[in-house]
This record gives C-alpha cells, structure tokens and sequence, in this order.
C-alpha cells in the first residue's frame, strides 16, 4: 500500500484499512497489530493518529454512515413522485449484494462501539435521525398531495420504517432471508403506512 505523505491521506489510508479488517474480524477480534499490517504502517503509527483505536472505529462508522446516507439520498432525488420516492427510499435501505451488503455489514459490525463510545452513540442517534428524516419527509409530501392517507404521524411512521429496516437487514446479513425479501415486506408495511398500493406493486 502507497504511503502517504500528508496527515489527511494517511489517516483515510488507516479508516481504509480498519473498515477492512473490521469486515473481516469484526470490532471485537480486531487488533491494532490488525489494522498496523494492513496500512502496512507500524502500530505505532496508528496510535499516533488515534490514541485509542476506538476513535478510529468512530471515524469508520462516521463515514461509512455518511456514504450509506449519501446514496439513499441520491436515489430518492432522482424519482419523479411521492410514491417513487417512497420505493425508492425503501430500496436503498435493503442490503443488496454488493457495495450496499459491504457497508451495511460493516455498521453493524461497529454497533458494539455505538452502544460504549459516546461520539458514537452520537452519531447514531444522527445516522438514525438522518434516515428517519428521509421517510418523513416524503411521507408529508405524499399526505399532502393526497397520495397517501397515513395510518400515523410521519414521524412515528419514519422511525418504525428505520427500526424495521435494522431489523430485516440483521436477518439478511445472517443468511435468514433474502434482500428482494426484505424489499417485499418493506413494500407491504408502506402500503399499510399510507394507503396507498402503487407503493407495493410489482415492478
């Protein structure tokens, strides 16, 4: 691995290669040693960056959460109505194989740190919030276009899509259904959520 020069580049070159092992040992089994062999860096190198490796999980979950939101988002600006948009939010958030999988895998991977580390509760709460926003939003859009009838406030709809979300996609990550599953029973509770059953139609 090229070594760089600048503070910037080498600690994206250490989030690079703990994401890395991270998916590969998860944030129990990794090591500093771990992540030092794979920057090809000494460990002593990394705890200069990051005092405690931690902080650099905090930097992982950071922005891998960032780049999953980011893509979300990007799909749903590209579809052309309410209820496209809601499909559209919903697809995104399915672990499909991939580089979708890649980053879901790897923010679960770091929930033992949200749940100790306070910048990363923190942050969660703000990964959370941010894709719950991406719900109520196009639920209040469609509500007041008279595209849906919501069955519940936006707000509590928008959690209960994200938690159901989290839910499903620990059980495709272990191998208990699959993504295009996920993405039906998601579909199926959006036309509970607003009444309306172009959300859920066939493609």
């Amino acid at each position: 691995m090229a070594r760089p020069k600048n503070q910037e580049a080498r600690r994206a070159q250490l989030i690079t290669a703990a994401a890395k092992t991270l998916q590969e040992r998860g944030a129990t089994g990794v090591k500093l040693r771990d992540i030092a062999q794979e920057a090809e860096v000494t460990p002593a190198s990394v705890l200069y960056y990051y005092p405690d490796i931690r902080a650099l999980f905090v930097e992982v979950f950071a922005q891998g959460a960032a780049r999953y939101c980011e893509e979300r988002e990007r799909r749903i600006i590209a579809a052309d109505s309410a209820v496209a948009r809601l499909r559209a939010c919903v697809h995104s958030g399915v672990p499909w194989p991939g580089e979708a999988e890649v980053t879901s895998r790897l923010l679960f991977e770091l929930y033992p740190v949200a749940l100790r580390e306070e910048p990363a509760r923190r942050m969660q709460r703000t990964f959370f919030d941010r894709q719950a926003g991406l719900y109520q939003d196009i639920l209040t859009e469609g509500a007041a276009a008279g595209d849906f009838t919501l069955a519940a406030p936006a707000p509590d709809l928008a959690r209960t899509f994200i938690a159901m979300e989290d839910g499903y996609a620990m059980d495709v990550l272990t191998g208990g259904t699959t993504a295009a599953e996920q993405e039906l029973r998601l579909l199926n509770y959006a036309h509970l959520a607003t009444g309306n059953a172009e959300v859920a139609a066939p493609s």
